[in-house]
C-alpha cells in the first residue's frame, strides 16, 4: 500500500493581506529603490513596527500598486525595493462630486466617503448659504490619501480649490451632465441615473440648502438634471454620499461587468 504524502502547508502570500499600504510620489517600478521619510516612516517603524524583510503596499496613483520590501529601517527613515506590480491603476468612472462646502467636520466626512466610493474627482463649491467658506487643500489631500489607503483604492481622486457657484457654471463642460440634487423636488434619482450616459457630476447644497436665485440659475443650465433624493430632508453629507453610492449603483462601477 502506498503511503500517503503528509499535508503540506500552503505557503503564505507575499505581501501578506495585513501589510500596510502607503501612497508614494512615483513612478514606481520593478527593483526601484524607495526611500520614506516623515510621518510614513514613523507609521512603518513606530506604529506597525516593520522591519527588514517585511513586506509594504505602496501606490503611485500612476502606474498602481505594488509590492515591496523594506531592506533597512533607520532612526529617520526606511528603504525599501519595488519587487512587483500587484495590480495596474484602476479604472475610475467618470464622475465628479461638486459639493458646497460644509462645516469642516462633515466635509472631512463627504471627502472620505466620496473617496470610497470612487469618484474620480470632488470641487468644492461656495454658495450664498455655506456657512464654511474656506478649505485646506493640504489637509484635505491627506484625508482622501488616507481614505484611498484604507479602501485600497489604487487611484486618488483630484481635488480643486473651491469656485463660487457662478463660476462653476458659466465654466461648466457642455458634454458632462450635471446632476442637481434639489430638495424641493425633481425627477426620481434612480430614473435619471438610468437614463443617462456620459460623463456625470453631482452638486449637493450647504447646510441652508441653495437659495431661489442659485436654484433658478441651476436650472437654466442646459445640462442641469434637478433630481430627487427621496421624500425626506437630507443633510448635505449624507445628500452627496447617498447620491454617489446610488450613481456608482446604477451607472458607475458597482454595475455587474459584461
Amino acid at each position: 500500500m502506498q503511503d500517503t504524502p503528509p499535508h503540506l502547508p500552503a505557503t503564505p502570500a507575499w505581501p501578506p493581506r495585513s501589510a500596510p499600504r502607503l501612497f508614494v510620489s512615483g513612478p514606481l517600478a520593478e527593483g526601484l529603490g524607495v526611500s520614506i521619510e516623515g510621518p510614513q516612516a514613523h507609521y512603518l517603524a513606530r506604529v506597525m513596527r516593520v522591519g527588514a524583510g517585511d513586506g509594504v503596499v505602496l501606490c503611485d496613483d500612476i502606474t498602481g500598486e505594488w509590492a515591496a520590501r523594506v531592506e533597512a529601517v533607520g532612526k529617520r527613515d526606511l528603504a525599501l525595493s519595488c519587487v512587483s506590480l500587484l495590480r495596474a491603476r484602476e479604472a475610475v468612472p467618470d464622475f465628479t462630486l461638486c459639493a458646497a462646502l460644509l462645516k469642516k467636520d462633515r466635509f472631512d466626512l463627504v471627502l472620505e466617503k466620496a473617496c470610497e466610493l470612487g469618484v474620480a474627482r470632488i470641487q468644492p463649491v461656495l454658495t450664498r448659504r455655506c456657512v464654511a467658506d474656506k478649505l485646506n487643500l493640504d489637509r484635505a489631500r491627506a484625508i482622501l490619501t488616507e481614505a484611498a489607503e484604507q479602501c485600497a483604492r489604487t487611484a486618488l481622486p483630484a481635488i480643486a480649490e473651491p469656485v463660487s457657484l457662478p463660476v462653476l457654471l458659466r465654466g461648466w463642460d457642455s458634454s458632462r451632465t450635471l446632476f442637481f440634487a434639489d430638495e424641493t423636488g425633481g425627477g426620481p434619482a434612480a430614473q435619471a441615473f438610468s437614463a443617462a450616459s456620459g460623463p456625470a457630476a453631482l452638486l449637493t447644497g450647504p447646510e441652508g440648502g441653495f437659495d431661489p436665485a442659485e436654484r433658478e440659475a441651476i436650472r437654466a443650465l442646459a445640462q442641469a438634471r434637478p433630481i430627487s433624493l427621496g421624500p425626506r430632508i437630507l443633510r448635505g453629507e449624507t445628500a452627496a454620499i447617498a447620491g454617489i453610492a446610488l450613481w456608482m449603483g446604477i451607472a458607475g462601477d458597482w454595475r455587474a461587468k459584461d
